[in-house]
Parts: C-alpha cells; structure tokens; sequence
C-alpha cells in the first residue's frame, strides 16, 4: 500500500512553497508569541514557535505517508473514518466545554487539545468522492443528491452545534463544487447555489450596515448566539484592529519584530486567526502580496492533479481537497480584509495550531498520491 518509490514522482515544485509558508509562519509566531512580547522571551526561538517547528515536523511526516500510500487504498476506509468523525463530533458534547464551546478533546498531562472537525472537513471530501463514484452512473437522480446531501448534512450540523460557524460554513462551497463536478441533479445543485449567495448576501448587507445591525439582532439573535451575530459588525475591535495592521504596514513593512500596533498587543490572535494582518504590519504589501502568490501557486498545483487525475475518484478527491484548501485562504484573508465577518478559520499552514497543520499536509500528501500514480493503469 506504501511505495516509497512514489515519492520519487510527486509535483517537487510544491516542496518549495510549502517550506517558504511554513518560515512565514514561524516569523509571525516569533513576533506574536506572548511570550516574546512580554519580554520573557528576546531569541528566534519562543515556545510557540519551537511547538510549531515540531507540528511541522509531524507534518512533514504525514505529508510523506500519505503521498506514498495509495490513495485507491484510502477509500475502502472512507466509510469507517466516516462514522469515527461523526462519534467524536458527537462525543465532544459529553466533554466538559473548553473556551465555553464544544470544539477539542484536551488530552491529559500532555497538554495536547485534538479538534475532530478540522478532520471532519477532509473525510467528508474523501467521502463524498467515494460516493460520487460509486453512483456516477446515477448521479443525476434526486436519490443521488438526497443521499449526497445527508453524507454532508450530518457533520455540517455537528460541527455548528458547537458552535462553530467558520468551519461549517467552509463545507458548503466544497460541497457545491464536488456536486457540480459530480454531476449531481442540476436543480439541487443550483438550488443549493441560489441559496448560499442569498444567505451570503444577506449577511454581507448586515455586515457592511445596508441593513441595521440593531435592527436585525431580533431575528437573528433566534438563531445565532450574540457573539457570532456581533462578529456582523464590521465597527468590532477585531475587524478594526486588522485592518489598522494592514494599513500601518504600508508598502514595505515596519521590518521584522519592529511593529508598533502587533508588537504590543493590540492585534488580537495576532499568531493564529490574525496571522496576515501580524506579516503584513511588518512586511508590508509586498509581504502579503508574496503570501498571496504562494498560495495561488499551491491552488494552481492542486487543480492541475485535478486535471491529470487518472479516474472519476481522482479527480473527485483532487477537486474537493483544492477547494477546502482555497477556501481557508480566501475565507481567513477576506476576513482580515474587512471583506467577510471574523469567524475564526485559520490560515492554513501559517496558523499556530496542530490539527489545522496535519490535516493541511494529508490533504496535500493525498494530492500527490494522486500526481505520482497519473501514469499507472
């Protein structure tokens, strides 16, 4: 099943963007430590970034699994990784809560937090492709789209029962793209469609005060706890702190670890949710605009395996994984941007976390099990 001889055939050019996110990565945590910032800690090396260089190791690792293991090998287990994801979702209900949300299983005496749903996101994308295949032969029917629609449905509620809103919300245009790509029955895809840019509109009109903010807390309040509807305020602290980052940094940056609004604090999560506002105060436009060009490239590589996917799960698999990848970048940098409401997904591979990382480098792994077997038949 694992053939290190593979690895020999994967896309060498990812291997480089994916070193370069990871130094940017510990450049920021380096700046945004609180350790570094409250004068505990003056060197390179914080104790978050030597626990980030550690995940990135283990990510490393799970990179080089998963690209050497057959991804035709992964699917007989798709179904099974399927109903653990939906026990740990549902089993973090019966954990006492953490931050007063229902998101990790914290580890005892070794300090390690697990978030089934940043796993989650990836085996529904390995799920759904398996079942895409599986009924490509009726995949237009009504029955194909209900069964489809239940396969997402599940996790998505789980996950917003937490609450966590920012992940949920990265399911559905995955979703919508695998069902597109799937040819699943036109009217429940454009359905769906018609639904998601309402609901996106309709935000986005809170959001940027179209509709009043008071006004509408009444209605939305019956549905959202207070904090997630006071994130549809584009006045918060948050959305105003990142947007001063940005704007201090300029064209060029204040330089490394020289920041003034970053390095004292002002920039809440500056080394996990703000990651992008934190570089760009110190490396300015063009910093970002590096950050920016990375990640397209990544994007670009993961649809070119699309392209060269030797069958339907391939290209399934390939497809869903580049969309749940691009989606954390547009969503985390729309967010910092004052483009989306702050809803708390990471910046893939830049984000200061663990599960985020080895999901992330699975899914790429997956991705070039796929690229090193485009040729064998």
């Amino acid at each position: 099943m694992w053939n290190h001889r593979l690895l020999y055939r994967i896309d060498w050019r990812v291997i480089p963007v994916l070193a370069a996110l990871m130094v940017i990565s510990l450049l920021v945590i380096a700046t945004t430590d609180p350790a570094s910032r409250l004068g505990h800690e003056s060197g390179f090396f914080t104790p978050k970034v030597l626990s980030q260089m550690q995940r990135f190791g283990v990510g490393w690792a799970v990179f080089l699994l998963f690209a050497g293991f057959d991804y035709n090998k992964i699917r007989e287990w798709a179904w099974i990784l399927y109903l653990v994801m939906v026990l740990s979702l549902l089993g973090l209900f019966f954990v006492p809560a953490i931050q007063s949300v229902h998101r990790w299983y914290r580890i005892p005496g070794v300090g390690i937090s697990i978030q089934p749903s940043e796993y989650a996101k990836l085996i529904v994308v390995l799920c759904l492709s398996w079942f895409l295949e599986r009924n490509r032969s009726n995949a237009s029917s009504l029955k194909t789209a209900f069964l489809g629609c239940i396969i997402v449905g599940i996790p998505f509620f789980l996950i917003l029962k937490q609450p966590d809103l920012g992940t949920a919300l990265v399911l559905c245009p995955v979703t919508l793209v695998m069902f597109y790509l799937g040819n699943l029955h036109k009217g429940v895809v454009r359905f769906f469609s018609i639904l998601g840019f309402l609901a996106l509109v309709l935000i986005l009109l809170v959001f940027f005060g179209v509709f009043s903010h008071e006004q509408m807390a009444p209605i939305a309040l019956k549905f959202m706890k207070e904090y997630q509807y006071e994130r549809l305020n584009l006045e918060s602290h948050h959305q105003w702190a990142s947007l001063t980052a940005i704007g201090v940094g300029g064209i060029t940056g204040s330089g490394w670890r020289a920041s003034e609004f970053t390095g004292r604090g002002w920039l809440p999560y500056g080394y996990t949710d703000s990651v992008f506002p934190a570089f760009g105060e110190e490396f300015g436009l063009l910093g970002l605009s590096l950050i920016l060009i990375l990640f397209y490239t990544l994007v670009f590589f993961g649809f070119q395996v699309t392209v060269i996917a030797k069958d339907h799960f391939g290209r399934m698999l390939s497809a869903g994984v580049t969309v749940y990848l691009a989606m954390h970048v547009l969503i985390n940098i729309g967010m910092m941007c004052g483009l989306l409401p702050i809803t708390g997904v990471p910046l893939i591979l830049i984000s200061y976390g663990g599960s985020s990382i080895f999901v992330t480098m699975a899914a790429l792994g997956i991705l070039q099990s796929i690229y090193s077997r485009r040729f064998m038949f």
